[in-house]
């Protein structure tokens, strides 16, 4: 297989991440798509004898509710917001009736609207939560449940979260698992990019150096052979200080005291171990004769300021 089908089967490989089905074990409904219900005026004023005729819609609704007829006691909820569309309760109590109705999105109108009156109203946060949790929205649920007990602890939000927990705690799980293997993935295709690069990189190192040592044997002036591939500019192997693109090597060639330093066995091998790791360079700083040399290499290697 070349190199370039085992990169295709590596990316084709990397590329098959599937994602397993979650099990969720509590059931859900079906969203409601009713026209949003009435709400009311929040600027509206409100009297007296709209809080008491409000107090009187609502008692009846409560009436409605026994006798297990949900319409009548949301019109007469919606009466009462109606006359005193300031009352959160009135908004939480009707939200409840949809929860009953199996109308969640209804619900989670209701309750947004209560808790914008009141923050910090468990009961609508209760409402939400429970909506929230027939619609499948398992993580939002959890979170509104457990704000809802914080604020005002009962035994049916207690049972609620029961079911909710679970699920949501599988998708958080979930959720990190996939998130983990798709960052190990993503490090994998950049350490294969970062092996391809160093490996294109290398490559023309190479064909440059054959070309011109091939140059160099049909010129009794060339530069000496046994230079490691990085000269060129950037790659590992480069000379302290050079800059890509800024290397000309013709000033080298025409330097007469660089040519003459380059037959001395101690001066290159000192050389090559400074292009292979450019940390190597202090320790032969202390020699006077491969300084030297290295101090002019570099200022060659400098280029144009």
């Amino acid at each position: 297989m070349s190199d370039a089908e085992a990169d295709s089967r590596v990316e084709e490989e990397e590329d098959e991440i599937i994602e397993s089905e979650i099990e969720i074990e509590s059931e859900t409904v079906e969203p409601d798509n009713d026209p949003p219900q009435k709400m009311g005026d929040p600027s509206a004023e409100v009297t007296e004898e709209n809080r008491d005729a409000s107090q009187a819609e609502k008692a009846l609704a409560m009436e409605a509710l026994s006798e297990g007829n949900l319409e009548k006691a949301t019109k007469h909820l919606t009466e009462a917001i109606t006359l005193n569309p300031t009352s959160a309760i009135m908004y939480a109590t009707r939200a409840s009736v949809y929860i009953k109705m199996k109308k969640p999105y209804a619900a989670i109108r209701d309750a947004n609207a209560a808790l914008k009156i009141n923050p910090d109203f468990a009961k609508g946060y209760k409402s939400r939560g429970m909506a929230r949790a027939m619609l499948g929205q398992w993580e939002e649920a959890a979170k509104d449940l457990h704000l809802a007990s914080k604020l005002d602890y009962d035994e049916e939000i207690h049972n609620v979260l029961k079911k909710v927990e679970p699920n949501a705690r599988r998708i958080v799980e979930h959720r990190r698992k996939y998130d983990r293997l798709h960052k190990e993935r993503e490090k994998r295709r950049l350490e294969l990019e970062r092996q391809r690069s160093r490996a294109k990189a290398q490559a023309a190192c190479e064909k440059a150096k054959n070309q011109e040592q091939s140059s160099d044997s049909r010129k009794p002036s060339g530069m000496p052979s046994g230079f490691p591939c990085g000269m060129r500019g950037g790659s590992p192997g480069s000379m302290p200080g050079e800059k890509p693109g800024n290397v000309d090597f013709s000033k080298i060639l025409n330097d007469p005291d660089l040519m003459s330093a380059f037959k001395n066995p101690e001066i290159m091998a000192a050389l090559q171990d400074v292009m292979k790791n450019p940390a190597n360079l202090a320790k032969h700083q202390a020699n006077p004769k491969v300084a030297s040399v290295i101090a002019k290499m570099m200022s060659k290697f400098a280029g144009p300021r």
